[in-house]
């Protein structure tokens, strides 16, 4: 049987229906945006705050052995501060949260140094965070680092995806590899076939000097997480349209070479970047990578 996310034991169905599920109660409380990349709360008259949380899932459990955790720590900061930028927002800071069976002090610095280098890139503060022991929850040996990003943007500048039209252009911006998403199938492939390419956990990139040089320009913006470069960007384009990709349009990492030896084509674009870390939607992409267009449905 060829491997599937499914299989693996992650279902994304499942979580797009945990959305739909929450979103009662969620926005109840006053949000606004719910399943978006990156939540909004309005400051004042003229700003919003925009905040994102996220975790890097099972990714430590192959960069841990491989000595490659700092590069998880990079991961999850890049991972919420590519988020709160699809708004058009500026970060402003970063808190972390480390969950360990036992906490190795050794790790927990790996982690925070690897979040704080891309901090500096960025321009945004790491002001703190939390560590745990659960010895109940986490088998020996593992653990989770997760952040949650907050940053902000006027209302005027805010990009929400409600200026797309059928006819703008897709824009793909490459990835360094894997990034921090599917590694649960990752892992079942890696029982299969061993795979040392740095692509495979290369943290994943900062696409927020991209997003500052397209503001103003850009309609949307997808940061390509779980659920690959369609399952995103339908989550900013408005009711009615579509995104039309064409998956010839540029080279694959080796990596996904590598995983499309074990898991279906279909498979690798509804669970991978490939190649595709981050989207701009814009009416005239000039000389960038075009990877598709916006049609109506």
């Amino acid at each position: 049987m060829t491997p599937t996310y499914e299989s693996a034991g992650v279902s994304l169905a499942k979580a797009a229906d945990v959305v739909e599920r929450l979103r009662a109660a969620v926005e109840s409380t006053g949000a606004r945006d719910f399943g978006g990349f990156a939540g909004l709360f309005p400051l004042d008259d003229t700003r919003l705050l925009a905040a994102s949380t996220d975790s890097i899932g099972t990714k430590p459990m192959v960069a841990r052995p491989r000595g490659k955790l700092r590069n998880c720590g990079a991961d999850m900061a890049a991972h919420c501060i590519n988020d709160v930028a699809t708004t058009g927002a500026e970060p402003l800071f970063l808190l972390d949260y480390v969950a360990a069976e036992r906490v190795d002090l050794e790790h927990v610095v790996e982690l925070v140094a690897g979040a704080a280098e891309v901090c500096r890139a960025a321009g945004c503060a790491l002001i703190g965070g939390e560590t745990a022991e659960m010895p109940d929850v986490y088998r020996d040996g593992e653990l989770d680092f997760a952040a949650t990003c907050v940053g902000i943007v006027d209302r005027a500048r805010l990009v929400d995806g409600s200026q797309v039209v059928a006819g703008d252009a897709v824009v793909g911006l490459p990835s360094a590899g894997v990034h921090a998403n599917g590694f649960t199938l990752v892992r079942r492939i890696l029982d299969e076939e061993d795979y040392g390419g740095d692509d495979l956990l290369a943290p994943t990139s900062l696409y927020l000097d991209d997003v500052r040089r397209l503001r103003g320009r850009a309609h949307a913006f997808a940061h390509v997480t779980g659920g690959g470069i369609l399952g995103n960007l339908s989550r900013v384009l408005p009711d009615g349209l579509q995104a039309a990709i064409d998956w010839d349009a540029w080279e694959r990492p080796p990596v996904f070479e590598w995983l499309a030896r074990h898991v279906e084509e279909e498979e690798l674009r509804r669970v991978f970047n490939l190649g595709i870390g981050f989207c701009a939607v814009v009416p005239d992409p000039g000389d960038a990578l075009v990877i598709g267009t916006v049609e109506r449905r």
